[in-house]
């Protein structure tokens, strides 16, 4: 098995967060215009005035719709849309696809990884033989490439025929 490391992964991530970007839009946006035209309380209650900002249940949301997307494609497909771009995918370290209880284990690990813009997740990944971060190692999960993968033509080197950057 190819493992893989923190270059690849990192641009898998920065995909999935563009994906959550866009998901996430949506609920933040009515979150805010929900509380906005909501009742204001305080000495200008009844003059027109409103709260601003989004409601904390919107903010329970948008905390737990990373954790639900990586959860759910990856238990679902084995991969993140960064991740199938990229031609990489989550097994089990025998190689098997991963379940839900994997998907589970090493996403509720992925706040721990997150801190510091994911220095915690580098760090694991680079003293890791089989470049796990504490999800992976948690979850008996490892991050490969896909068997006969195609090579995205914006990651071949110039000039050369089929040959990707490693």
């Amino acid at each position: 098995m190819a493992y893989v490391g923190v270059g690849r992964r990192a641009v898998a991530v920065i995909l999935d967060l563009i994906v959550l970007a866009s998901l996430g839009s949506p609920i933040w946006l009515t979150g805010w215009v929900f509380n906005a035209t909501g009742s204001s309380t305080g000495p200008n209650q009844g003059f027109g005035t409103v709260q601003m900002g989004v409601s904390p249940w919107t903010g329970v949301l948008l905390a737990l719709l990373p954790f639900a997307y990586f959860t759910l494609m990856e238990g679902a497909f084995g991969a993140t849309a960064g991740k199938m771009l990229l031609g990489l995918r989550v097994v089990k370290l025998d190689g098997s696809p991963i379940d839900w209880q994997e998907a589970i284990i090493r996403n509720l690990l992925r706040y721990i990884d997150e801190f510091v813009l994911y220095l915690v997740a580098a760090i694991s990944v680079w003293t890791s033989p089989t470049r796990q971060r504490l999800g992976d190692r948690a979850a008996g999960t490892v991050v490969v490439r896909r068997a006969h993968a195609a090579v995205p033509a914006w990651t071949r080197a110039p000039g050369a025929e089929g040959a990707a950057i490693p």
